[in-house]
C-alpha cells in the first residue's frame, strides 16, 4: 500500500485531484494501533462533512485492516460519496473463507456498496466476484515508474564479461513465507551441480535477517550469498542496477513491487506462480515460474537463466516491454482517473480538467480537482 501510495502521489493524478491522505494505521501494540484508528477517523470524518471529496479511495488488506476500512466505507457512503475499494490482500479469500457468518454477509454487503472495487490482477477480480456477485470489480494494476532510459539489455552489457558474476537478488522480508530459506537450500543446489559463470546471490530485506545470516553460515555459502538489511529506495535502485536476475520464490504473493521494479529495469526474473505473481509475469515470456517451496524446481530456473545470458535478454526485454504497457504510472493514473470520473459522474469532467475541486482519501487517492 506505501509503495503505490507513493508511486501515485509522484503522478499528476495527486494534484490533478487535489488528494487528501488521511492514515489510519501505523505499526506497533493494540494501543498504538487503537489511537492510530481513532486519529484517523476523526481526520477522515472531518474530511466527508467540512470538505465533501468527491470521491474516497479506501486502500484495505484483511484481517483488522477490513473491519478498519469498511466503517470508512459505510461512513462515506451514508453521506452520498463514492468509495473506490481498493483490495491489497492476495489472501482476502482466506480471510473471508475463515470468518464467521455474519462477518461474510458484512464482507458480501461492503464489496457491494462500494462504487468501485479494484482488484490487482484478474485472478483476483475473478475470487472477489465469487465472494461478492453483485460488486462491481475491475482489475488494475499496481503503478511502477519506469526508468526515463532505457537499460541496456544484460546480456550485453559489460557485466556479463566472463570475469564478472551475474548477480542474483531477493528483495522483500526475509522470512520462510518469501521463500527466503528455500532459496538459500536451491542456491546451495545450484553450486553443487555447477554453474558456467560465476555467481552471487544477495537477500535484503528486513525480517528474520540473523536466520537468514546464520543459515548461510551453516551451509558455508558466505563466499557467494551476501545477506542484507532492509534498505532505503535509493539503496534498492542501486542494488538492482547491479542486479542481472530477480528472484521471490514466495508461497503466496500480492503484486510485488520488487518484481514491477525488475521488469522496469530489464531485469530477468524467477519467482513462483502464486497470488498475482502470474498477472506479472508470464511464464517462459518475460520470466520463469516455478512451484513454492520447491528448492530443486528454483536451483534448476536459477540455472537455465543465469547460464544463458541471452535467455536474460530475451526475458528482460520482454519484462519491460509488459511493464511499459501496462504498469508504467503514467498509464495506471489515467485508469484511476477515468474510474473516478465515471463514479462522479460525466458532468465533473470538465471541472477535474481544469483542477478546480475539493478534498481527499483514506489511504490514498481520492477527492475531485
Amino acid at each position: 500500500m506505501t509503495s503505490f501510495v507513493e508511486t501515485v502521489a509522484a503522478t499528476p493524478l495527486w494534484e490533478r485531484w487535489q488528494v487528501r491522505f488521511v492514515a489510519t494505521h501505523r505499526p506497533g501494540p493494540v494501543p498504538v494501533l487503537a489511537v492510530a484508528f481513532a486519529r484517523g477517523l476523526a481526520a477522515f470524518v472531518r474530511e466527508l462533512l467540512l470538505r465533501r471529496p468527491d470521491v474516497v479511495h479506501l486502500h484495505m488488506a484483511k484481517n483488522a485492516s477490513y473491519f478498519r476500512k469498511a466503517a470508512l466505507l459505510w461512513l462515506a457512503t451514508a453521506v452520498r460519496i463514492p468509495v473506490v475499494l481498493h483490495v491489497h490482500a492476495g489472501r482476502f479469500r482466506l480471510f473471508y473463507d475463515a470468518m464467521p457468518r455474519p462477518v461474510r454477509w458484512s464482507v458480501r454487503r461492503t464489496l457491494c456498496r462500494a462504487g468501485a472495487v479494484v482488484a490487482l490482477g484478474e485472478r483476483w477480480a475473478e475470487r472477489l466476484r465469487e465472494i461478492a456477485p453483485g460488486a462491481r470489480v475491475v482489475a488494475i494494476p499496481n503503478p511502477v515508474v519506469v526508468p526515463g532510459s532505457a537499460p541496456v539489455p544484460h546480456h550485453l552489457g559489460a557485466r556479463d564479461a566472463d570475469s564478472e558474476p551475474v548477480r542474483v537478488v531477493f528483495l522483500g522480508r526475509i522470512c520462510a513465507d518469501k521463500g527466503s530459506f528455500v532459496l538459500v537450500q536451491a542456491w546451495e543446489k545450484l553450486l553443487a551441480g555447477g554453474t558456467r559463470v560465476p555467481v552471487r546471490l544477495t537477500l535484503a530485506g528486513d525480517g528474520e535477517v540473523e536466520r537468514a545470516r546464520e543459515l548461510v553460515a551453516r551451509r558455508e555459502l558466505g563466499a557467494t550469498v551476501s545477506v542484507r538489511s532492509w534498505l532505503g529506495p535509493e539503496e534498492v535502485a542501486a542494488l538492482l542496477d547491479t542486479a542481472h536476475v530477480l528472484t521471490l520464490p514466495s508461497r503466496n504473493e500480492g503484486q510485488p513491487m520488487a518484481v514491477l521494479e525488475a521488469m522496469a529495469r530489464g531485469i530477468a526474473v524467477v519467482a513462483t506462480d502464486v497470488g498475482g505473481i502470474p498477472d506479472l509475469v508470464e511464464h517462459g515470456v518475460s520470466g520463469v515460474l516455478v512451484p513454492p517451496d520447491d528448492p530443486d524446481a528454483l536451483a534448476d530456473a536459477l540455472r537455465c537463466v543465469v547460464d544463458d545470458a541471452a535467455a536474460r535478454g530475451r526475458l528482460g526485454a520482454a519484462g519491460l516491454a509488459r511493464v511499459r504497457e501496462t504498469f508504467d504510472a503514467d498509464v495506471v493514473w489515467r485508469r484511476y482517473e477515468r474510474l473516478y470520473l465515471e463514479l462522479i459522474g460525466s458532468s465533473a469532467g470538465s471541472g477535474a480538467a481544469a483542477g478546480a475541486g475539493r478534498a481527499g482519501p483514506d489511504g490514498g487517492p481520492g477527492g475531485r480537482g
